[in-house]
């Protein structure tokens, strides 16, 4: 099995022509859910996972909203396979870990992806490009519905979506967004954000969600609880403190603007430099300056255009993405060698940054 035909598709997130946004890079919801009368997958046997996982494919299959998804089964794919889905926010961790009677089911635009049999029965996503939290929720919605159709979920009338983990019983769901926050690690106050946050009832998780770092000044801000909400109440909530967030990002831009321009230009100066002619490039680094650009970008010193290039890039400059270019397996080095060709490649025509500098005080 390949997931070739994955890579050649355009997807939400790394479409140009998608929506972007300045802060947001993404939004996802996703739902936890399992089917009633049915061991938790942790608990099933081999042949009740096998089961579990036809009934769930057969259901999927038939919704409308996927017209002839891709269907993979994990445990056919290779470990790089493996790690591009899970570098393109379609599976987690670990599901890519999975023995056996695991799969997943992807909409040709990557924008819905299903993991079956992985914490639980089914994990529900759906993605979408900048800040997009109503529209998200209204896709999940429709399409959960329409999986219901077939499927009996595990419903208490008390507690709500039976779930194997009791921080996502109730609404089962997990509303995200990838959120780009520069400013905030440059000027020292992402820490004091993180704890305003967790008050709030809401969490900050890196890059690629729980145990993950915060590559590129990238974060996940998601909501911590799932019970005693409605769908909605929580949708709204988070996207309280998202516009809040972006609020405190914005007023950081401005004041390092303020208090000195020109290291700031210098530092996204440096970074398209750096992009355009270096030879050994670690993913850490590869990401920061990325992230510096995209700052560029939204302070208009780099053209609007920019914007999906970058995005882009973030996903394509990750380590599954750079063997899977060369068909197979590479060594950490020669990775960092073939970042940096990738990137100066991609901005060796990009134009200049145009920087308008502040009069002498």
């Amino acid at each position: 099995m390949s997931i070739s035909f994955l890579l050649a598709t355009p997807s939400e997130l790394t479409d140009s022509s998608s929506t972007k946004t300045a802060i947001v890079l993404m939004t996802r919801i996703r739902l936890a859910r399992n089917l009633a009368g049915q061991h938790f997958p942790g608990w099933a046997d081999k042949a009740r996972r096998a089961a579990i996982l036809a009934q769930c494919r057969a259901a999927i299959a038939a919704a409308p909203q996927m017209k002839k998804p891709h269907d993979l089964a994990i445990d056919r794919l290779s470990e790089l396979e493996r790690l591009i889905l899970v570098e393109r926010h379609l599976i987690s961790r670990e599901l890519s870990g999975s023995k056996g009677g695991a799969g997943a089911m992807i909409s040709h635009d990557q924008a819905i992806s299903v993991m079956i049999n992985e914490e639980d029965h089914l994990r529900i996503q759906v993605l979408r490009a900048g800040f997009q939290l109503k529209r998200a929720w209204n896709a999940i919605d429709d399409f959960d519905s329409a999986l219901e159709e077939n499927l009996d979920y595990a419903f208490s009338p008390n507690l709500g979506y039976l779930t194997t983990c009791p921080t996502n019983l109730g609404t089962g769901l997990r509303a995200s967004a990838m959120m780009h926050l520069p400013a905030l690690i440059i000027s020292n106050q992402m820490e004091k954000i993180v704890r305003a946050v967790n008050q709030l009832g809401m969490v900050v998780r890196g890059l690629f969600g729980e145990g993950s770092d915060a590559s590129g000044s990238i974060f996940q801000i998601s909501n911590q609880t799932t019970l005693g909400e409605t769908e909605e109440e929580i949708i709204k909530r988070l996207g309280t403190v998202l516009n809040s967030i972006i609020e405190h990002e914005l007023n950081a831009r401005a004041k390092l603007l303020e208090a000195d321009a020109n290291k700031l230009f210098d530092k996204i100066g440096r970074a398209y430099g750096i992009l355009q002619n270096s030879h050994v490039l670690s993913s850490s680094e590869a990401m920061n300056l990325l992230s510096l650009l995209r700052l560029g970008v939204d302070l208009k010193i780099l053209p609007d255009s920019g914007r999906a290039l970058i995005d882009r890039l973030f996903i394509e400059a990750q380590p599954g993405h750079l063997q899977y270019a060369r068909k197979g397996e590479i060594e950490p080095a020669q990775r960092d060698i073939l970042r940096a060709a990738l990137l100066r490649t991609e901005f060796a025509n990009q134009p200049k940054p145009s920087f308008t500098l502040p009069g002498p005080n």
